[in-house]
Parts: structure tokens; C-alpha cells; sequence
């Protein structure tokens, strides 16, 4: 599926739904999808949703579910100990607009400084060695990346080694046709 994905918005085929959506929903869903995973490796994954959320925005709730599911799963892979928060709030834009923030924030391995801005590439991870550790594609983060930038939003991350990594995605709040 993620090479399929990464086909279609690599290509331009990727179409983004626009439809009502309710973010709080989709953080429940997240947290339902990978609430026993969690608990098999005996971390606490949790959410948080802040006053002011509204009940239903417009955007792609299979896309958006879709970044949320990636970041989730890459957390819970890359922790062994302590826990996966999933954090969703309001967030001033330049301009004063707001934009829905969503963080995934972890206790787990962290990301090295200098390999932070290539894991948005395709087919990369933070070095060799934690694809043979952990697996994976290296393809998660690149789609998450380009439907975020799809949907008018933009993705990031800030790390420490040893100390975990939280995740961002500020998502425009768009009202109109809810």
C-alpha cells in the first residue's frame, strides 16, 4: 500500500477527498487501531484533545487517519519503554488564521541531529542499522509528507537521541460546506 501510494502522489493521481470530517474521531480511531499494540510492549499510548476542537472540519478522513496511523506506528516501533502521546490542539498561522496542530510525541530512540532532515525522503531512514533493527520501508515518513503538503499543511519534527521525538502536522481548519 505504501508504494502504491507513493506511486499515485508521485505522479499526481492522488486525490484528496473534501468532505466533513471530526478530528477528535480520527484520534480515537488511531488510538483504538493501536491501543493493544501498545500494550503488548507495555507502553502507555494516549491522546489528548484540547478545548476549542471543532466537532467537524473539512479535509480527507482516510488521508488524515492515514499521516496520523504512519506517525503512530513508527512511534510505537521505535519505543520500548514509557509511552506514545497524541496530542491535538488550535495553532496560530501567519496571518491569523488557525490551523489544527496534531503531535505524536514519544519516549523512544530519538533521531539523531544530523539525520533529521533526510527521514522525509523516500526509501530513507535515519541509517542502516534501524532498518535492520526495526524493518520498515523508509517510505511512511515520504507520504506523510506529501499528503500533508497535499492538504495545504506542512509536517515536522523535533528529536533528541535517547530521548524520543515529537512528531507535527499543522493542518489548515477550513469551515466552509461543514
Amino acid at each position: 500500500n505504501d508504494i502504491l501510494d507513493f506511486a499515485k502522489v508521485e505522479s499526481g493521481k492522488l486525490e484528496l477527498e473534501r468532505i466533513a470530517v471530526d478530528p477528535a474521531e480520527i484520534v480515537d480511531t488511531v488510538v483504538t487501531l493501536f491501543g493493544e499494540r501498545a500494550q503488548s510492549k507495555g507502553l502507555d499510548l494516549s491522546a489528548s484533545v484540547a478545548p476549542g476542537i471543532p466537532v467537524q472540519t473539512i479535509g480527507d478522513p482516510v488521508r488524515l487517519t492515514q499521516v496520523l496511523s504512519n506517525l503512530v506506528n513508527n512511534a510505537l516501533k521505535f519505543t520500548d519503554r514509557g509511552h506514545v502521546l497524541i496530542a491535538l490542539d488550535i495553532a496560530s498561522a501567519p496571518g491569523g488564521d488557525s490551523r489544527i496542530r496534531i503531535r505524536v510525541s514519544d519516549t523512544g530512540i530519538g533521531i539523531p541531529a544530523d539525520k533529521v532532515g533526510s527521514i522525509f525522503t523516500a526509501f530513507s531512514q535515519a541509517d542502516q542499522s534501524t532498518t535492520r533493527r526495526f524493518g520498515g520501508t523508509g517510505l511512511g515518513l515520504s507520504i506523510c509528507k506529501r499528503l500533508v503538503e497535499a492538504m495545504g499543511g506542512e509536517i515536522g519534527v523535533t528529536s533528541s537521541p535517547g530521548e524520543g521525538s515529537e512528531f507535527f502536522v499543522l493542518l489548515p481548519l477550513p469551515q466552509e460546506g461543514v
